[in-house]
């Protein structure tokens, strides 16, 4: 058996950055507003509930259509 330092390579992981978190969350807003959800209600929304929408993309879709028609 080797010895950890021959098995991992990567002693120094690398750490999530703020802009690049801040991006992905822009990147996910606006994956919800072409889904057809409007853009104040996606505003309001935390990180959390729009991972949990875009998790369903079809609900969004449907739940956009209901709004519209009633």
């Amino acid at each position: 058996m080797g010895t950890s330092a021959e098995r991992n390579k990567n002693l120094t992981r690398p750490k999530k950055s703020n802009g690049d978190r801040a991006r992905r969350q822009r990147d996910q807003k606006k994956r919800l507003v072409a889904l057809g959800m409007d853009e104040a209600v996606v505003a309001k929304l935390n990180s959390r509930e729009v991972l949990d929408k875009l998790k369903r993309p079809a609900l969004v879709v449907k739940e956009v259509e209901a709004k519209k028609q009633g």
